[in-house]
């Protein structure tokens, strides 16, 4: 039965989401049509640039992406803080770059003299769009429907380009998280369109490796939430060492393409033990996809979610038992 999305993303809970949307029946949002011939390879551009576009403007920053030839995936941070300190010309302004907004809001932004009852109706706009500006629902929506006007208009039809509404998965914990961005970071290798995480074009982790080797003095991308590292305040950035993280995508991925998982605990970067998290698991979950459904957590995060749901039980129970170690 299908759940309100309401209840599927909740805020108090985690700020932190894995989104995926998928092509209806064999239509291509990307790569090469072995039927018809064509190439779509130039519409991953299009997703990235909405994506580096629409995170200028709502208060939600994006951990990891990877755009596959039917699918996207990418993982979210609410900044509810971020949106609450915007005043109310700024949540107009960023609105409206979206939208075009009712006519008051755009007298009110081109600086006409507003009377005290058009100044409050001004300000119920500017709330109604700061909890916009935070809302997943609306961030994807800008997003897919973007895209699919796109690439309706440049294969000349109409109907419907996505198969449904897009999927959502809350990340409990620190340790879900990082499993849920090294999942999304490996998708191109996991399907073999790519050898190393610096040639996964259209990834978030070329992005970050780009960034770290370029010559701009700057370690991390603007328009992706950063990774801690010297310096970074540890509030403002995804809680794990960037090169860590790096260490962490490259290993997996060297053994996800020799295709053996073996005994290579000794081997795991520390980051897995500091997580507690079995490396043998760890592997087997990068390999084989995402075993979670609606949450992804440590068990007594998932037991808690399923609590404030009135639920005693949801999917993913027994592979976190299996991939997260309960003690940690």
């Amino acid at each position: 039965m299908t759940i309100a999305r309401k209840n599927l993303i909740d805020p108090a809970s985690t700020p932190y989401y894995h989104c995926m949307a998928r092509c209806v029946r064999r239509a291509f949002l990307c790569g090469k049509d072995k039927f018809s011939g064509r190439n779509y390879e130039h519409r991953r551009q299009w997703v990235v640039d909405r994506l580096k576009e629409l995170s200028g403007i709502f208060a939600l920053e994006i951990c990891a992406y990877a755009v596959m030839s039917n699918h996207y995936h990418v993982v979210l941070h609410i900044n509810k803080k971020q949106a609450k300190s915007w005043e109310i010309r700024e949540i107009l302004y960023r609105w409206t770059q979206l939208f075009a907004g009712p006519y008051l809001v755009q007298r009110y932004l081109s600086g006409d003299v507003l009377g005290e009852a058009e100044l409050l109706c001004v300000e119920e706009y500017a709330a109604e769009y700061r909890s916009r500006l935070m809302d997943i629902s609306w961030f994807m929506r800008c997003l897919n429907e973007h895209l699919a006007r796109l690439a309706n208009k440049e294969d000349n039809c109409k109907g419907r380009f996505w198969e449904g509404r897009y999927k959502s998965q809350a990340l409990l914990d620190e340790a879900a998280l990082l499993t849920c961005m090294a999942y999304v970071d490996l998708n191109p290798i996991r399907a073999k369109t790519a050898t190393t995480p610096e040639t996964s074009e259209h990834t978030s982790i070329k992005d970050r490796i780009e960034a770290y080797l370029g010559t701009t003095g700057k370690k991390q991308k603007e328009y992706l939430m950063p990774l801690k590292a010297q310096g970074q305040n540890p509030e403002h950035a995804v809680p794990y060492p960037l090169s860590s993280y790096f260490a962490l995508v490259d290993w997996s991925g060297r053994i996800i393409r020799k295709g053996k998982l073996g005994r290579i605990t000794e081997d795991a970067p520390p980051i897995l033990e500091r997580l507690g998290i079995d490396s043998n698991e760890w592997l087997a979950t990068m390999c084989r996809g995402n075993p979670f459904h609606r949450a992804v957590g440590k068990l007594l995060s998932l037991k808690v979610y399923a609590e404030s749901r009135g639920k005693h039980w949801v999917h993913g129970f027994a592979a976190s038992s299996c991939l997260y170690h309960s003690s940690a």
